[in-house]
């Protein structure tokens, strides 16, 4: 940091104490942010969900004492936005560029370089829970990154019924300056002109509190090299891709955020979470206890004044009772646990759950020991098969904007020379093959062909997904030859060998 930014900081932050220099409590705050508080309330009780969050249940003890233990939740949100993420995107969906191997060559590299697959179906989990996920590409050195910006901090600033045209961008940075942390929050500011040029604006703000944006300070402050204000040319769409999962936001009906798969069912959430605490207190408590005299108990004073008790302080039903000489005796208390109606309670909110967030009646299932999900192939026709195909749509189109998105990127800067395709001439396929029989599609394909509905060739592409044309042309070239009739021996010796 320069002596001057340092100078100008010190005084920005002396202003904003006594009330001259304007001072941001959240980004909201920022005059170009017009987005509903309301949902950034929504997103934040989302990833308390999402983290599986709760306070910790109090209680009062046999001293009547009052005491509190952590809450111990299910997560089932966490394991639902893992189960539909993984069914979404993993390893094995592939893309290819139609006609420009220039082209597919370089966004192949781009995408491998960041890891692409197993990076966007990790943060898959995080649009699917919070609402919503933001990519943005951008250059170091002479390579083409992609940052993840998750829903708490994207902030639209133009959008339609489709797509979110302009956005500010958040990053936190935390630097430790004399002893004390500093919190930075780098605002990114992306809009076009009325001459369709590309606009990033970087502001940059400094704050004492964590949970305070503070006051606009110089960009040299944390960054050498940021320009205040850059200008692209040549772009036919904004430097970030915006996914929001499958379905209408009921919550806020003018709101271009996404919604979360669970946010309509958190009641359910809660019922699942707060049976399951309750079963495992029971569990806690089911071990053997009696109740005895209070005659019977050993009570002394500690040196620092506290009544200590023989019997477990922490049991919030046990107590001593009163008895005379002739009823000195130990009275067993212990019941038995309730695991079945536990059980039985808890299953019975997974399959509403699973109705609320599009799952397949069975995928979810509790066992008294832990939370399982099925591992049976499911049909084309179930409920998750089509809850799938509504969200790979806005998946599809995201992955066709991002390689769009890097080429135009990679041209501006000079990183790639050639022809930038339109989003349909990227065509992404997806791994299906945890939704289908395979028996049952060899039958059905063998059949088609067979009765002349469709060429072999069809069938066989249908079957065989992830084998290239040339590929195909080659086993079907293959399988010719060798069902091709021996030669008879007059022909033998007429033709030759």
């Amino acid at each position: 940091m320069k002596l001057l930014d340092r100078i100008k900081t010190m005084f920005k932050i002396g202003g904003a104490q006594m009330g001259v220099v304007s001072s941001l409590n959240s980004v909201l705050d920022h005059p170009k942010i017009n987005v509903s508080p309301g949902e950034y309330e929504r997103i934040k009780k989302d990833l308390i969900y999402f983290r599986g969050e709760y306070p910790d249940v109090r209680y009062n003890n046999t001293s009547r004492q009052s005491k509190s233990r952590p809450f111990q939740p299910l997560n089932v949100a966490k394991v639902v936005v893992q189960q539909q993420a993984s069914i979404l995107f993993n390893e094995k969906a592939t893309f290819a560029i139609e006609g420009n191997d220039n082209a597919d060559k370089f966004a192949h590299d781009v995408l491998d370089a960041n890891d692409f697959n197993k990076s966007f179906e990790r943060y898959l989990e995080s649009m699917l829970a919070l609402g919503g996920l933001a990519m943005r590409p951008y250059v170091s050195g002479d390579e083409i990154k992609i940052a993840y910006v998750q829903a708490p901090v994207f902030f639209p600033l133009r959008s339609n019924t489709n797509d979110v045209s302009e956005a500010a961008i958040a990053t936190r940075t935390t630097q430790v300056e004399k002893g004390h942390n500093a919190y930075y929050t780098l605002l990114e500011f992306h809009y076009w002109d009325d001459n369709g040029l590309y606009h990033i604006d970087n502001e940059l703000y400094r704050s004492d509190e964590a949970n305070v944006t503070g006051v606009q300070v110089p960009l040299t402050n944390l960054y050498d090299d940021l320009e205040p204000s850059v200008t692209l040319a040549g772009l036919t769409r904004p430097m970030f891709i915006y996914l929001k999962p499958f379905g209408f936001n009921n919550k806020d009906i003018t709101s271009p955020l996404g919604l979360s798969i669970y946010d309509n069912a958190r009641p359910t959430l809660d019922q699942i979470n707060t049976a399951y605490d309750q079963f495992f207190w029971e569990l806690k408590m089911g071990q053997r206890r009696v109740a005895v005299p209070e005659g019977m108990i050993s009570v002394r004073v500690s040196e620092g004044g506290e009544r200590q008790e023989t019997f477990e302080a922490d049991q919030n039903v046990f107590i001593g009772m009163g008895a005379g000489v002739d009823e000195m005796k130990v009275t067993d208390l212990t019941t038995p646990i309730r695991a079945d109606d536990y059980i039985t309670s808890i299953n019975q909110f997974l399959k509403t759950l699973e109705m609320q967030v599009g799952l397949s009646v069975g995928t979810l299932s509790f066992d008294g020991q832990g939370l399982k999900t099925a591992t049976e192939v499911v049909s084309e026709n179930s409920m998750t098969y089509r809850t799938r195909n509504s969200h790979l749509n806005n998946v599809e189109r995201a992955v066709q904007e991002l390689i769009v998105t890097i080429l135009e990127l990679g041209k501006v800067f000079g990183l790639y020379e050639g022809d930038v395709p339109t989003l349909d001439d990227v065509r992404v396929s997806f791994d299906d093959g945890v939704f289908l029989d395979k028996t049952s599609e060899l039958a059905y394909w063998s059949q088609a062909a067979a009765g002349g509905l469709v060429s072999k060739r069809y069938a066989m592409k249908k079957l065989y997904r992830d084998l290239s044309d040339e590929e195909l042309d080659t086993m079907i070239a293959e399988i010719n030859q060798e069902q091709q009739p021996p030669l008879s021996n007059v022909d033998a010796g007429m033709f030759g060998n």
